[in-house]
């Protein structure tokens, strides 16, 4: 309404809003009676949804009737950009995606991986100078809260990969804090190496990444002592969770 005057919109609530999602729901109930009544497969959260049929042509058949029955019954317009027939191992859906198996199985999206990565790196930035322990409590909120959503998850190796990866973020960020090659090689003796093998790790010249992920930093900070400090295990996190559901 502008200036007490109704006129027409052509685009609806903005995404990301209270309100969108509970508008879609209302809207949409009549689509979803639709595709239950022509015996569709199909999941749908607000206005994104994903209908599963037998065949491309099937799928090129039910988006034009579907794109049909929006327009004419319900009055909403579909966004073509947005709408495609594919494979469903192709098509992500919630930040989840399906992998190629003659039983498919749901797996974490590659994008959706590649965002917790991005926001872990944001989180450890600037952290060379914090405790080891400040550092767990930090990250620990997103691993956590990732894990719950993607609980359902059955394809295990991305999430023992992404651990993996967490652990050798925090074993470069140790690394880093030693600074020095001479409190490289004591604290390695420390953590259970031998003279020897400290010395040669420590005076290597290689890189921080490059020492986070050798052999001398894994024995050093193995996974058990991780778990020992509290750090958040995804896999272990998702495991337990689908043991209590």
């Amino acid at each position: 309404m502008s200036g007490g005057v109704v006129s027409h919109r052509q685009e609806g609530a903005p995404q990301g809003g209270p309100l969108s999602p509970l508008l879609s729901n209302i809207l949409l109930d009549e689509l979803d009676r639709e595709l239950e009544r022509r015996g569709h497969r199909f999941v749908r959260y607000a206005d994104d949804a994903n209908i599963y049929v037998r065949s491309p042509r099937a799928g090129e058949r039910v988006l034009a009737s579907v794109e049909r029955f929006l327009n004419h019954r319900l009055k909403l317009r579909l966004n073509r950009d947005k709408s495609r027939v594919a494979g469903s191992w192709k098509c992500d859906y919630l930040g989840y995606g399906m992998s190629w198996h003659s039983q498919p199985r749901l797996r974490v999206a590659t994008m959706s991986l590649r965002r917790v990565r991005d926001r872990l790196r944001e989180l450890l930035r600037g952290v060379r100078g914090h405790k080891m322990a400040n550092v767990i409590e930090r990250v620990n909120p997103v691993l956590r809260g990732w894990a719950g959503y993607f609980k359902l998850s059955q394809s295990k190796r991305p999430l023992e990969e992404l651990d993996g990866w967490v652990r050798h973020k925090l074993r470069c960020v140790i690394w880093r804090q030693w600074k020095q090659p001479s409190t490289r090689a004591r604290n390695l003796m420390r953590l259970g190496l031998s003279e020897e093998r400290a010395c040669k790790s420590a005076f290597n010249g290689r890189g921080p990444w490059w020492n986070s992920g050798a052999p001398h930093m894994n024995q050093a900070l193995p996974k058990k002592l991780w778990d020992r400090l509290g750090l958040v295990s995804i896999l272990d996190t998702i495991n337990r969770l689908n043991r209590m559901a």
